[in-house]
């Protein structure tokens, strides 16, 4: 194959008109031309962390929509699905990313559990870890979520992390807001990135000590502005990501609007696309094309190639559907409004205090609404109920409070619940929280939001948290449950259901709800809900 076009080249940092030739799948040859040449040819962009599951496309589905953005490849965490099925999660998205010639790079979850103070439906214990470490198709040690673990020295973290050095594979980080000494020693373990810096202050810190920053942009987390000025100083040490990124969020594009936001906001589009192709092939030893001569056709020129083979054209991908096997574990009964009650014992509680665009979280004390002897949600007050109900055998519910989702009435629910994928709700009653809790339930999975006279529900059968269907239908179906959320039950979130999504993450501080109560994730404790 013969292309024709603009070929820039990031390694020697030039543009020129250029004959490429193509054959076997690599670049054979590329001869400046005299001849009349249309558009730019570029590398392939690369998604430097993501899980793929928060797209709630199984890896097929996500290529599609991700190719026709220019992605050709992904450094992908499995551990959603892990903490739900276990290895054979891993197996399962690893199984069917190679059914299409979308380049997926999984990792080895590294906390499955990612804390000991929730329930999820595996455990990765190091013998597990050190097992998948050896496979070929893992290319990494995923997000080390435990760093209180690496600080203290723990002994099953550690045995992780050193099975990662033995076979040579890269430790991916992630230390929010760790500074210091504490980010000093985290970095000496060997682990080498760090998606979760908010400040420019924390990423200077931690690049000081040898770590690579991911400047990231999802659907719930935005750190992009912060984090643009470590360019063009650490343009080597930089990479882009999106972490989590919606359905809706993946139609309408990916890596190639950080670049285009990058180049507007005056950087070198040599140094944005360094950042969004280059550098990631570097630091895990990516087979992933860089245009000179030898390397893979994975390319841009109006078009997608990977691998020599034209992916996407004009906005459209062109992969084919493969089978989707349904693959879940959930066993969880219906729920009742007096499951979700909490009696009074006091006057004063903690709330939650939720923060569009931040994974992070604040805690805040205010004055009980108290009705009949129980503790209640405030709609005036935005003191809205949020609880945990477990999905993988019968248990309690856990039931806290908290500010920032901003319903004004109703309920949602999502069994996209970072890590443990537990099911999550909040809503302004209790008989509105069982109605969500119950529709998630009865479809083994999904995400759910009930109005005074309506009900909508996204399932997810794939563990729970994946659909079975095209990338267009789902990314149209969540948007219009996430509108309905928005318009209809009042939530002034960009993205509500990511944001709740985040709620029962106990390694993000500092107030977060497990299925098995309310945690203080900046001490790394049990934290009480009533102030005495």
């Amino acid at each position: 194959m013969l292309l024709r076009t603009h070929y820039v080249d990031l390694v020697q940092q030039t543009t020129f008109p250029a004959e490429i030739h193509i054959q076997d799948q690599k670049i054979q040859r590329i001869t400046p031309t005299d001849q009349p040449v249309q558009g730019y040819m570029i590398p392939g962009f690369i998604d430097a962390h993501v899980h793929v599951e928060s797209s709630m496309l199984v890896p097929s589905e996500f290529a599609r929509l991700a190719v026709r953005h220019g992605t050709v490849a992904t450094v992908s965490d499995p551990h959603e699905i892990a903490n739900v099925l276990g290895a054979a999660g891993v197996d399962y998205m690893v199984a069917n990313g190679q059914q299409v010639p979308f380049k997926f790079y999984f990792g080895v979850p590294s906390c499955v559990p990612a804390t000991n103070f929730e329930t999820a439906g595996a455990v990765l214990d190091a013998d597990a870890v050190e097992a998948l470490l050896q496979k070929p198709d893992l290319y990494y040690l995923s997000e080390v979520l435990n760093y209180p673990g690496v600080l203290n020295q723990d002994p099953t973290v550690w045995a992780k992390i050193k099975a990662a050095k033995a076979i040579g594979k890269p430790i991916d980080g992630h230390a929010p807001q760790l500074r210091g000494a504490g980010a000093q020693q985290y970095a000496a373990a060997g682990i080498s990135t760090d998606h979760e810096c908010t400040t420019l202050e924390e990423a200077l810190e931690k690049l000081k000590h040898g770590m690579h920053i991911l400047i990231r942009e999802g659907s719930a987390a935005k750190n992009f502005d912060t984090l643009l000025p470590l360019l063009p100083q650490y343009r080597d040490k930089v990479m882009f990501c999106s972490d989590d990124k919606h359905p809706d969020a993946l139609l309408q594009g990916h890596i190639n609007e950080m670049v285009a936001r990058a180049v507007q906001k005056g950087t070198s589009i040599y140094d944005a696309l360094q950042v969004a192709c280059i550098n990631p092939i570097r630091h895990y030893q990516l087979a992933v094309g860089r245009l000179q001569v030898g390397d893979w056709a994975d390319l841009e020129v109006l078009e997608t190639y990977i691998n020599g083979t034209c992916v996407a054209r004009h906005g459209q991908d062109l992969l084919q559907r493969v089978p989707i096997p349904i693959l879940n574990q959930f066993n969880c009964r219906p729920k009742r409004a007096a499951d979700f009650a909490i009696p009074a014992q006091g006057q004063q509680h903690l709330v939650i205090q939720a923060i569009d665009g931040a994974l992070i979280t604040q805690s805040a004390v205010v004055e009980a609404t108290i009705q009949d002897g129980q503790a209640v949600a405030n709609t005036a007050q935005d003191v809205l109920k949020i609880a945990v109900v477990n999905r993988y055998h019968a248990a309690p519910v856990a039931v806290a409070f908290i500010q920032g989702i901003g319903l004004e009435t109703g309920a949602l629910a999502s069994c996209v619940a970072h890590d443990s994928h537990n099911i999550v709700a909040v809503g302004c009653s209790d008989a509105a929280l069982a109605e969500a809790v119950n529709l998630v339930i009865q479809h083994k999975g999904g995400i759910a939001a009930v109005g005074k006279d309506q009900q909508q529900i996204l399932p997810l059968p794939v563990a729970g948290s994946l659909s079975d269907d095209t990338g267009e239908r789902v990314a149209h179906a969540y948007a219009k449950i996430d509108e309905f959320a928005k318009r209809e039950l009042g939530s002034p979130l960009s993205a509500p259901f990511m944001t709740l999504s985040f709620m029962a993450l106990l390694v993000i501080p500092s107030l977060k709800l497990s299925d098995k109560g309310l945690f203080d994730g900046a001490h790394f404790k049990w934290a009480s809900l009533w102030v005495q």
